[in-house]
């Protein structure tokens, strides 16, 4: 679109884009959170593969649904099946792939939705940005503080066997760094005060019990 420059436009550039404006919701986030009852956040699973991110989250899905409470599970396998199924596993790609879904889930937690994340995203640099795009306590970093021989040992999808074998290069771990978060609001180990290991369930929990005592299951 040709426009003389003397013409004053109610609009801006973002990034590649030109002539784009922010519009603001009509209906505020306030109200959507009282109509959940709950506030809106993100909880930003972190860690190794094998670590239990997934099946973590899915448990606390399940858990926060009993409860009546309305949430989104972002998946990093099922992301990268449509939002991100351009994207590979070079350091800029992930990259990528963080800044995206820390966008989609950053709409989520403004709409008043508990909204879980579980990517490996292993570079602290890109977790924080997400972080810093986001409103003052709508991201909570949860680490997966599981060791690598545990992560290997369960090595669920034989990615781990696959990377010692050369057959995967880039694999976080193994040829490609995992940086851990330096100040994580929740961190879950892998076994309990007892030296037991702990549960999927038992994760879950801990997670409810720091919401709850923060003020997100309610609004």
């Amino acid at each position: 679109m040709n426009m003389s420059s003397d013409v004053k436009v109610d609009a801006y550039t973002v990034g590649s884009a030109t002539n784009i404006k922010f519009h603001e919701g009509m209906v505020e986030r306030e109200t959507k959170e009282k109509l959940l009852k709950q506030k809106g956040v993100v909880l930003w699973f972190t860690g190794l593969s094998g670590s239990g991110k997934s099946t973590v989250a899915c448990t606390l899905e399940h858990a926060l649904a009993a409860r009546g409470h309305m949430t989104v599970l972002l998946d990093g396998d099922n992301v990268r099946h449509g939002l991100n199924s351009n994207l590979g596993f070079t350091a800029e790609d992930r990259e990528e792939n963080i800044r995206r879904i820390g966008e989609v889930s950053k709409l989520f937690a403004e709409s008043g939705i508990l909204t879980l994340t579980s990517f490996i995203s292993p570079y602290r640099a890109d977790r924080q940005k997400v972080r810093a795009r986001m409103a003052d306590k709508d991201f909570l970093e949860v680490f997966m503080r599981i060791p690598i021989e545990i992560c290997e040992e369960r090595d669920p999808k034989g990615l781990y066997k696959a990377a010692r074998a050369g057959k995967i290069k880039n694999f976080t771990g193994i040829d490609d760094p995992y940086e851990e978060p330096e100040k994580p609001e929740i961190t879950l180990d892998a076994k309990d005060k007892d030296g037991n290991m702990a549960s999927a369930e038992e994760m879950a929990g801990t997670i409810i019990e720091y919401l709850e005592k923060h003020g997100y299951l309610k609004a």
